[in-house]
């Protein structure tokens, strides 16, 4: 089952497919948001669909939205993969090193990825999302955490890296907070349908492959991120936190920085694809 937000900026509709037939979920919900979640909504969800309630829809041709409305907070997770963290320069953190995005920040998959003016050091990170479903604070051990995960979907972590790690000394959410870096979706597909460790994640840049891995080589798995998480913070209905990019982004130094009309092509196993082209915004 796959929860998908469909429509123009602004005027997305929210909508369920499952076994290839999408239906139109204006019977149930206005929207895929926090509290639709909060109230068990993927849960109401099946069930209108095993009576026959929803209507089949014709959706060709919709622009795909970000699958959650108006997320609450972006909380991110960096160098959450050992090969990551070394062609970083940095060696592999015994704690998560947590810094956040801020939420507007978030756009349909395949929406177009702005580059600032003046930004040069542009880079993409394929990244496993996990949306979080309910409250959650001071969880009693990592197994407690899948009781309040909604869901999971694609996040291309865009960053500006001279932004992140030059200007002022460097400081990460500085490079991370540029509108439209952080294309979300296509779909939120719900938790007790992935296994979120055992996912092949992957990214292209005009065609050319770039990052190929695992979440099993993550450092810190899900179920522990969101556990630490909620002992820092608490977590609400709707955030998205998004665990970290494995190798193969441009920092490297083995691949060229992002330039105006590149296209990405960002794909987690099971989770679907997404699609961005960037373009320059020039000052007036």
């Amino acid at each position: 089952m796959q929860l998908l937000r469909l429509g123009p900026v602004g005027h997305e509709r929210p909508y369920v497919r499952e076994a290839g037939v999408t239906y139109d979920l204006a019977p149930l919900t206005a929207e895929i948001d926090g509290a639709f979640l909060a109230a068990d909504g993927i849960a109401r969800v099946r069930e209108a669909l095993g009576r026959g309630e929803l209507p089949a829809a014709t959706v060709d041709g919709l622009r795909i939205g970000a699958p959650v409305a108006r997320p609450t907070a972006v909380i991110c997770i960096g160098q959450n993969y050992a090969a990551h963290a070394a062609e970083s320069g940095s060696v592999p953190p015994e704690h998560p090193v947590i810094f956040f995005k801020h939420p507007n920040t978030v756009v349909g998959p395949d929406d177009v990825v702005l580059l600032p003016p003046g930004a040069e050091k542009v880079d993409w990170e394929v990244e496993l999302a996990v949306v979080i479903g309910k409250t959650a604070r001071y969880l009693s051990s990592p197994d407690a955490a899948r009781e309040v995960i909604a869901g999971y979907t694609i996040s291309n972590d865009v960053s500006e890296r001279a932004y992140q790690l030059d200007v002022s000394g460097g400081q990460w959410s500085k490079g991370k907070c540029s509108e439209t870096f952080n294309p979300l979706g296509p779909a939120l597909v719900p938790a007790d349908e992935v296994d979120p460790q055992a996912l092949r994640l992957r990214s292209f840049v005009n065609g050319e492959p770039r990052q190929d891995s695992s979440t099993a080589d993550m450092i810190f798995p899900v179920l522990q991120i969101v556990h630490e998480l909620s002992h820092y913070l608490v977590l609400e209905p709707g955030d998205v936190i998004n665990t970290g990019t494995p190798q193969g982004v441009a920092l490297s130094g083995r691949f060229p920085y992002l330039q105006d009309g590149d296209e990405m092509a960002i794909e987690i196993e099971g989770l679907g694809r997404q699609h961005q082209r960037t373009e320059r915004v020039h000052l007036r």
